[in-house]
């Protein structure tokens, strides 16, 4: 690949330094990203988890809670994502059947710039809290995939990832 075939990257400029991008040109528009993730636990650990059985009681609940949380501080956690008013942060939590849990967020917005560092935020924090909620059960826990599903809105255009058979 040539430097002439390298797409730019919007948070760096001519000059290679990282910059916030200016977005106070563009037009506000709906906007709309989904994001998943999963964390695989031993079989003993999903049934607490689905149980509510668990010292810290119902951890799904609570790790939707914080994937909520999570997505409206997205920016105080990247440091060159804009501050949004989102509109609407959903986050679910559903057994990945034998496996573990996955976590979706769907996250809306009209504005200037996208939603999908708070979607891939929202299912980041729901997972490692599951993990904390969970590591005195196992601590052999991973957390992997964490994608970003779909996304509307936006000069770049919609996007829907292509679903392999792999996916859960």
């Amino acid at each position: 690949m040539t430097a002439k075939d390298t797409p730019s990257l919007s948070h760096i400029d001519a000059t290679g330094r990282a910059r916030m991008v200016d977005v106070s040109h563009k037009p506000d528009t709906a906007r709309e990203a989904a994001a998943e993730g999963l964390i695989r636990m031993a079989p003993a650990t999903l049934v607490l988890a689905l149980t509510g059985a668990g010292r810290k009681g119902e951890v799904m609940a609570v790790a939707e809670l914080a994937g909520v949380m999570g997505a409206k501080k997205t920016s105080d956690l990247i440091p060159l994502c804009h501050p949004l008013a989102l509109s609407k942060v959903g986050v679910e939590v559903t057994e990945a059947v034998g496996i573990g849990l996955k976590v979706t967020a769907k996250v809306r917005t009209t504005g200037p710039t996208g939603v999908e560092m708070e979607a891939l935020t929202a299912v980041s924090i729901a997972c490692l809290t599951l993990y904390d909620m969970l590591k005195a059960a196992d601590k052999t826990m991973t957390i992997e995939g964490i994608c970003l599903v779909s996304k509307t809105g936006g000069a770049s255009g919609d996007f829907q990832r292509p679903r392999s058979g792999q996916d859960q």
